[in-house]
């Protein structure tokens, strides 16, 4: 009987290792193709994980969140990933203006700058030289009385903007996460997702067929996906203003002081925000009270009357905070899978408040070029279509990275006598009202995003100081500074636009990219639905658009004519 038994053993054996050898030749070949298709670290990238998520976000800013919500909104499946989901606590990024609220209100995230974070209507600028003063209103007179810029603390509208990502119905999958991300996986060029670091501290991946780059201006991904070249113009010194009203109420106060310009403007009905800007990136030291006599002894004989009481006990309170300012005009590498958005894509000089309004007219932009694609899986295709975002952009952010860089750069004071009349010149021409202050503003507040427009008025301000030079007559010195004028303006805006790219600020539609459509390879869904009819339950599409109808009918109601007229392109 013990042999029978031993017998058996050694058929089972045998059996055993036929068979697995049988597994491991018809299987063997498939797990080498598996692991070939894996990011660089190896780590197997099984379907059910490449499904799972349509979109990964990095970061969570002003960019970010929206994006979250608009693409959730739309039916994708979002990743969201934050180094921090606590509020921020920042100096700049506080003033929206009108035609950033008018693509807020494009995205459905209006409520978001509202009186539940305390936010302030902006209806313009007061303007300060010298002891004159003139004041520029936004040309809103077509628009409904809602229709305004809007300032507000930057770390409020961050989170009511991630609460309503967060808050989208069950059925709708967006995930916030707070992490740090280190790393693009790349496999054969192709992004494939990221590798992070979650709140523990564990190392851990995610994957998806786009990966949106968003994580600010100190973003330590973009290099991988394009080619920065990121100036330090200067850095602002904030300060808060508590219980005081401006002169002018509900606008921002800008002072053309020496060297460099200074900004008052609300975000709170008790609060008013203070930046000084101090020319390169060396600021007097805050800790030894050298900030504090800065600001005592150089900015206070500046500051007008009105204002001076409430800086100086601003000053006294201590609580100084600085920030450098940067400048980067966007330079794309278009890479499969990936793409860049933000601050960490495109930035400008503060000056002017544009940031935030470029960023959500890009997504914007981006939302509509993304919405005929049921899904994202081919990347290569999908790259070639995206390239048409960067020129479709370029009317809304080149016009408001060229005036941002040009006018901090007239504003700033200069020993260069043609400079100093550019400067003198830009005050007086803007106030002569009319077309001279409407134009211009009109530029800044982004509701006429045209580069043409700017370009034209920049040089008008130039003729302009020429001509003042001609009075009472010209002489051979007046001549002589009044070319160096010209010279100087074509000096100053010159090298942005090109910079920018000129073909594509001025003439995009002679770009190829242009006129991309979407891809045959990437699912396309069928004309009259977007991704989130093929997800999201009936009943609340129908909400969804009855919401907009209904926004929209309350903002004609102050001018039925007019209408709620959107920035064109």
């Amino acid at each position: 009987m013990v042999y029978e038994y031993v017998l058996a053993g050694v058929l089972v054996s045998l059996l055993s290792s036929v068979f697995f050898v049988f597994i491991n030749t018809t299987y063997g070949d498939k797990k080498d193709n598996d692991i070939a298709n894996v990011s660089a670290t190896g780590v197997f990238l099984t379907p059910e994980i490449e499904k799972s998520t349509d979109v990964v976000i990095v970061g969570a800013g002003v960019a970010g969140a929206a994006l979250a919500y608009t693409l959730g909104k739309e039916g994708r499946r979002v990743h969201v990933i934050e180094r921090d989901l606590s509020e921020p606590n920042r100096i700049v990024g506080e003033l929206l203006q009108p035609g950033g609220y008018l693509k807020l209100i494009e995205l459905g995230l209006e409520d978001c700058a509202n009186d539940s974070i305390d936010a302030q209507k902006v209806f313009g600028y007061a303007l300060y030289k010298n002891g004159n003063n003139t004041k520029l209103s936004y040309p809103l007179e077509t628009y409904s009385s809602e229709i305004a810029g809007r300032s507000f603390h930057n770390g409020r509208f961050i989170q009511r903007m991630r609460e309503r990502a967060a808050a989208l119905p069950k059925y709708v999958n967006v995930k916030l996460e707070q992490g740090t991300v280190t790393t693009l996986l790349e496999e054969n060029g192709t992004i494939q997702g990221v590798m992070y670091k979650n709140k523990a501290g564990e190392e851990m991946r995610t994957y998806a067929p786009l990966t949106i780059v968003c994580d600010g201006c100190f973003s330590n991904l973009r290099r991988a996906i394009s080619s920065p070249n990121i100036e330090n113009p200067s850095c602002f010194v904030g300060l808060i203003l508590e219980n005081y009203e401006l002169p002018h109420a509900n606008h921002g106060h800008v002072i053309l002081g020496d060297p460099s310009p200074i900004l008052f403007y609300p975000i709170s009905t008790t609060e008013v925000r203070c930046l000084v800007d101090v020319p390169g990136t060396k600021v007097p030291s805050v800790a030894n009270g050298e900030m504090a006599h800065y600001l005592k002894t150089v900015v206070a004989p500046q500051v007008p009357h009105q204002l001076l009481k409430a800086f100086l006990a601003a000053v006294d309170k201590g609580i100084i905070r600085t920030m450098q300012n940067k400048s980067m005009p966007a330079a794309p590498q278009p890479t499969p899978g990936a793409i860049l958005l933000g601050d960490a894509f495109n930035m400008r000089h503060p000056l002017t408040g544009g940031g935030m309004t470029v960023a959500l007219s890009d997504i914007v932009l981006l939302r509509d070029l993304l919405r005929p694609l049921s899904d994202f899986n081919d990347a290569p295709a999908l790259c070639d279509y995206l390239e048409s975002f960067y020129t479709l952009r370029k009317p809304v952010s080149s016009t408001i990275n060229t005036l941002a860089g040009a006018l901090y750069k007239v504003f700033c004071t200069s020993p260069d006598p043609a400079r100093q009349e550019m400067r003198e010149a830009c005050f007086d021409y803007l106030s002569l009202g009319g077309v001279c202050s409407n134009g211009p503003i009109s530029l800044l507040s982004g509701l006429n995003p045209r580069p043409i427009s700017l370009f034209l008025h920049f040089f008008a301000v130039a003729v302009y100081g020429v001509g003042r030079l001609m009075i009472p007559f010209p002489t051979p010195k007046r001549l002589w500074l009044g070319a160096r004028l010209i010279l100087s303006a074509s000096g100053i805006i010159f090298p942005i636009i090109k910079a920018e790219g000129v073909r594509q600020m001025f003439f995009p539609a002679t770009m190829l990219a242009y006129y991309r459509v979407p891809p045959k390879t990437v699912g396309v869904l069928e004309k009259g639905k977007s991704k989130a009819t093929t997800r999201l339950p009936i009943i609340y599409l129908l909400i969804q658009q009855q919401k907009a109808e209904r926004k929209k009918k309350s903002l004609r109601e102050c001018n039925p004519d007019a209408g709620l007229r959107v920035s064109t392109f």
